[in-house]
């Protein structure tokens, strides 16, 4: 019992002496502070104004319109028949998706 209080003891102050032992040199410690400086000094970024978004309503509704008319373009084509703007209308739906998109995406 005596030789184990004593094992930790001697352990402990073993453990003590090496942390004493690892000081941090002066530079490293000027270094932390004037990085600590630094950013105290660096302004936030300034806030943009928010531009107000583009008018979409009408490049929807017409996006809406065009996809609405497809499936009646579809029952025709299972009945033999090729509307002849159908193709049309699927280039334009594409057209507008992308104009919306990439009006989103400002």
């Amino acid at each position: 019992m005596r030789l184990s209080l004593l094992a930790a003891f001697l352990l402990l102050t073993s453990i003590t002496s090496a942390q004493e032992s690892k000081q941090v040199p002066p530079g490293i410690r000027a270094a932390d502070k004037a990085e600590v400086d630094f950013e105290k000094s660096v302004p936030p970024p300034a806030i943009s104004a928010q531009r107000e978004p583009p008018d979409l309503r009408p490049d929807a509704d017409r996006l809406a319109k065009l996809a609405q008319s497809i499936p009646a373009d579809i029952e025709s084509i299972h009945k033999g028949m090729l509307p002849k703007d159908v193709i049309q209308k699927l280039k334009q739906i594409e057209k507008l998706s992308k104009s919306l998109r990439s009006k989103l995406a400002y």
